[in-house]
């Protein structure tokens, strides 16, 4: 039997399909007598319509990611689907028109003129290939394309047999797609390792399909049928390592070569350990199994290096919805034992503290996502995060400093949240400024299909309607596009446009000036020195040196009230301690330096240990500033 797995855009052209590569081997390795090969069609079509007109990584890259809340990317590939270059496009110029600019406009209604015609070559690549089975992968912006493809080579080549699959296949979406495109003849729901083999070992054998778990297949009459999902997730010692043969070959000879750094992708673990405990309330990355499971040390480590020595890359995309804590004393020092000098991106919890943070930068996961939402208590109370405003500071701050790369997203719009939750964090933004900003600025949540704000209208969000982008995309009655989205639309809840506007203002100005930004401590025992250089703070050098606060700032390296700080640092302080009263006047006068962030009755510390950089900057500033008015001395606080 001859398999065919196809990657359609927009799936990510720096990073080859986990989902493809687990299923090729999957059946090279256990279904007899049939191998796979995997067709890298979003590299195709990086060639292809670069070869027609003018388009770079940028225009890739929005189509594939950026635009994902928009449905450009699919609405681009309507055309082919429904055989009609014009498809709905006074509907997506009317809905866009407001949201996009002028080029991208222009650039949409292009490529869903012409798009047609790469599927038309694509599906005819496809059935050259003669095929018994061709498989479509399905996740973000490639369900259009991905069902373009399987209806053209149905068209061609009706005998071959075509499955999808993927992220955009799960639950009820999947039965959706099922029912509703009858050229797609089966769809795979869920984990595809364990039903894909079974599939094709049924359909080689002629047996029946009813034991396929998640499986939608069609009777004799060509009636859909969903089989029930399975009810517990795979095992981590069933879920096997990508094969990605070729695909690197493929991007070295394509024009996307001259765009991107290749990066391998690999997997620990699935589902969420922090979920199973408390589902964050707008997160629906999990869909049908919040199970959290990882692969063992000794697989997962085996599994990176042979990646690494295999491939010639060293940068790595961990696909992991979240770290197994047990990695940090397992996987993560043979790796900084190891050879390779990797560069991992990894998401972790953000409550991890300094050491287990060096470990992670040792190891080469500097790019960190810690699933920073918000620097407010209330409103990552709401989110059911876990997690605390200062605790989340911390994070940036501990990041900056032991040479992380965070990456994070500010969130609004949820219900119950008010201005008095945002205002005294805008105000605070200025002092830090030196941190790593979000990636972009704030928005407004969309609730997703498996997160707890979709299934439990009681929780604030009622009357949900599927994006309108599925309504323009599809020609489907809208209790079926229901069931095959997985963005909706839904009132708005929480702050008004006008704390919006403060809050991205801020936040606008943070990622303009922090490149520019600094803001540091080197604790020299008898005292503190900080160095500044933030345009909302005029001082530029200080120095702590009573010894009480001293040990308050040292205790400021974690969250701590000032009922807190006045009894530890009492304890500790030589020469006697000082009452709360007190030392809320020493941090309310740090609060106005930008020393220190405070939120729900917490305070914590934003100067990041000196590192030998920094210790150069002091000494060249000390001789800077001494030939200026001020006092060449540093400033005592």
């Amino acid at each position: 039997m001859r398999v065919l797995l196809v990657n359609m855009p927009w799936s990510p052209i720096d990073l080859p399909s986990l989902a493809l590569g687990i299923l090729k081997r999957s059946v090279d390795e256990r279904v007899p007598g049939a191998g796979a090969e995997i067709l890298h069609a979003n590299l195709e079509f990086t060639d292809w319509i670069t070869e027609r007109t003018e388009f770079t990584g940028e225009d890739y890259e929005y189509y594939a990611l950026s635009s994902y809340f928009l449905g450009c990317g699919d609405w681009v590939f309507s055309s082919a689907l429904y055989d009609d270059p014009h498809w709905r496009e006074e509907e997506f110029t009317s809905v866009m028109r407001g949201k996009l600019n002028r080029s991208r406009m222009e650039m949409s209604l292009a490529l869903h003129r012409v798009v047609p015609e790469f599927v038309d070559t694509i599906a005819r690549r496809i059935v050259a290939a003669e095929p018994d089975v061709v498989g479509f992968t399905s996740t973000f912006q490639q369900n259009a394309a991905a069902l373009a493809a399987a209806r053209r080579v149905k068209q061609l080549a009706p005998h071959i047999v075509t499955v999808l699959g993927g992220a955009n296949c799960d639950g009820a979406q999947g039965a959706a797609v099922h029912r509703n495109f009858p050229f797609v003849d089966h769809v795979i729901r869920g984990e595809g390792e364990a039903a894909f083999p079974q599939l094709l070992t049924a359909l080689a054998e002629g047996g029946g399909l009813d034991g396929v778990p998640g499986l939608c297949h069609r009777g004799p009459d060509g009636a859909s049928t969903a089989n029930a999902m399975a009810t517990r997730p795979l095992p981590p010692a069933a879920i096997l390592p990508p094969d990605y043969t070729g695909y690197f070959e493929r991007l070295a000879a394509s024009a996307a070569r001259h765009w991107v750094e290749p990066k391998l992708v690999v997997e620990g673990a699935r589902g969420c350990w922090w979920g199973e405990k408390h589902h964050c309330t707008f997160c629906g990355l999990n869909g049908s199994f919040m199970e959290f499971r990882s692969k063992s040390p000794d697989t997962f480590y085996d599994e990176i290096i042979e990646l690494a020595r295999r491939h010639r890359v060293l940068d790595m995309y961990v696909v992991d919805n979240i770290l197994d804590m047990g990695y940090l004393t397992t996987v993560l020092p043979r790796i900084i034992d190891s050879e390779y000098d990797l560069r991992l991106h990894i998401e972790i919890k953000a409550n991890m503290r300094r050491p287990q943070l060096r470990t992670l930068a040792e190891a080469g996961m500097i790019y960190v996502q810690p699933g920073i939402e918000s620097l407010n208590d209330r409103v990552l109370d709401l989110m059911d995060k876990g997690v605390s405003g200062c605790q989340n500071v911390r994070m940036l701050r501990d990041g900056a400093e032991t040479g992380l790369s965070v990456a994070w997203n500010y969130l609004h719009g949820f219900p119950g949240e008010t201005a008095g939750d945002y205002e005294p964090v805008i105000a605070q933004i200025p002092a830090l400024e030196h941190l790593d900003p979000p990636v972009d600025l704030s928005a407004r949540i969309a609730i997703e299909r498996f997160s707890p704000y979709f299934e439990r209208p009681e929780l604030g969000f009622t009357g949900l309607r599927p994006e309108a982008h599925y309504r323009f995309t599809y020609d489907l009655p809208e209790d079926e596009l229901y069931d095959l989205a997985y963005v909706f639309e839904a009132p708005e809840r929480g702050i008004g446009e006008p704390t919006v506007s403060a809050l991205n203002d801020a936040l606008a100005a943070w990622k303009k000036h922090h490149a520019d930004a600094r803001l540091t401590h080197q604790d020299l025992g008898d005292r503190i020195v900080l160095v500044s250089r933030r345009r909302a703070f005029d001082w530029r050098t200080a120095e702590l040196t009573d010894p009480f606060e001293l040990a308050v700032f040292r205790l400021l390296d974690q969250p701590h009230t000032a009922a807190a700080l006045a009894r530890k640092a009492s304890r500790t302080a030589p020469g006697g301690g000082r009452d709360e009263a007190a030392v809320r006047r020493l941090l309310d006068g740090w609060i106005a330096l930008g020393l220190v962030f405070t939120d729900a009755g917490q305070y914590v510390h934003l100067a990041p240990a000196a590192v030998n950089e920094d210790l150069l900057r002091l000494d060249f500033m000390r001789h800077a500033y001494a030939a200026e008015p001020a006092p060449a001395e540093p400033v005592r606080v």
